[in-house]
């Protein structure tokens, strides 16, 4: 079953807990704490494979889920990492998120073995041993492993050709496709006998291209007739465009011009790419016919290439394919110059650490919402239950002067602060 678009749900591994443990011996009285961390929890991780062809095993099987970091253990014993989770799509894959009405575009995998690890994992909580100091001697308190993230994601499959086949039903794309390349498209006398994309190898003169024969354009396509324009994504990122159309067409030009109305409806780069007009199942007309129908045609595609073809008696084959060889050799070489740095005004901003370092306080009715990068991380490590682990997060809001605004705004010791979704008192009665 050939999928292009699917939706997924991806998580990554929670972080492992650190362990609270003491030393144990027979000849040692006080052991001091040897709780080890906690393990990290496993990323989800996307790979460009060159054999996997299809989303459709997502529909099956759309929340992905990698593995938890193993808790710490006594002795400094640090929990195991968690499994990243490999997930395997085709070359051509995008990854998007949703972020209210806008889509992000987390990756583009566009070349074989392109990867991109779309959640990380929970980075795992300390032991008490993180926690003896010189007038803290039996530390009780160890960190949570952290949450791993996680997103709804929705994938699509953009093949990657060269050339894009485009042409009303039974213009002969899919026999052209058996003819020229190593695609095996099923061929018969009716419409839409091609129902979902088929891309083929094209060798000649010892050079190759890809082509992908988009199936269900109709008139009226847009509008949702026929198979509408499901498969158009498949050719966006095409160097060429090939319109095959029958030459025994009651209305040559009324072909041509639908197709394209089409395209441009799907989007307007659609119709600005390079493109060559081939008339089909020239076997069955004389010279004159056809010269006649390439006249015509030749009317509205003044600057376009048009050549007059037979797939199945294989007639004019070779010249179409060196053209199209050209024209896809022509935008391989192509390359787009960097445009000139800005040498305008310096932009000042704050460093990465800077930004994880910084915070902001908000007043939510009787309640206080702190935010920020670091102390937020802090809170979702904090078990709330253990007071020693309490009094830390406390302690870590003192230094980084997250308490003394707390006491501007008004903060009494019963308030409510909330962290990351963490809520405690301000301090202890």
């Amino acid at each position: 079953m050939f999928a292009d678009t699917a939706k997924v749900f991806v998580k990554a591994g929670d972080g492992g807990r650190g362990a609270v443990s003491f030393r144990r011996e027979k000849f040692v009285d006080k052991g001091g704490p040897d709780g080890g961390d906690g393990g990290r929890g496993g990323s989800v991780v996307f790979y460009a494979d060159e054999n996997t062809n299809t989303l459709a095993d997502f529909r099956y099987n759309p929340r992905l889920r990698a593995e938890d970091g193993g808790a710490g253990e006594k002795r400094n014993k640090h929990g195991r990492a968690g499994k990243d989770l490999i997930v395997k799509v085709p070359v051509g894959t995008i990854i998007t998120h949703k972020k209210g009405s806008q889509a992000v575009i987390l990756a583009d995998l566009s070349k074989v073995g392109d990867e991109q690890i779309i959640v990380t994992g929970g980075d795992g909580g300390f032991g008490n041993a993180h926690f003896k100091s010189s007038t803290r001697q039996t530390p009780t308190v160890a960190e949570l492993g952290e949450k791993g993230e996680e997103l709804e994601l929705e994938l699509e499959l953009k093949l990657l050709a060269d050339v894009g086949l485009v042409g009303l039903p039974n213009a002969g794309k899919s026999t052209f496709m058996s003819v020229v390349s190593n695609a095996r498209p099923v061929i018969a006398d009716y419409a839409f006998t091609t129902l979902t994309p088929n891309l083929g190898v094209v060798n000649i003169d010892g050079d190759g291209f890809l082509v992908a024969d988009i199936p269900g354009l109709i008139k009226g396509a847009a509008e949702g007739r026929g198979l509408g324009t499901d498969f158009l994504r498949h050719i966006e990122r095409t160097s060429v465009i090939l319109h095959l159309i029958d030459i025994l067409s009651d209305d040559i030009i009324d072909d041509y011009q639908a197709i394209r109305r089409e395209l441009g409806k799907y989007s307007k780069d659609l119709v600005k790419k390079p493109e060559i007009i081939a008339l089909t199942k020239a076997d069955a007309v004389d010279n004159e016919l056809a010269d006649l129908q390439k006249t015509e045609l030749g009317k509205v595609a003044k600057k376009t290439p048009i050549f007059v073809i037979s797939s199945s008696a294989k007639n004019g084959i070779k010249p179409l394919l060196r053209e199209l060889l050209l024209r896809v050799n022509q935008s391989r070489s192509s390359t787009v110059e960097d445009a000139p740095a800005d040498q305008g005004l310096p932009i000042i901003a704050l460093n990465k650490k800077q930004l994880d370092a910084s915070w902001m306080v908000l007043k939510r009715g009787d309640r206080f919402i702190v935010k920020g990068e670091k102390i937020e991380k802090f809170a979702r490590k904090t078990d709330v239950n253990n007071w020693q682990g309490l009094e830390r997060l406390r302690d870590i809001m003192k230094k980084l002067g997250i308490s003394h605004e707390l006491e501007r705004q008004g903060a009494l010791p019963d308030s409510i602060i909330e962290i990351a979704g963490t809520t405690f008192s301000f301090y202890e009665q």
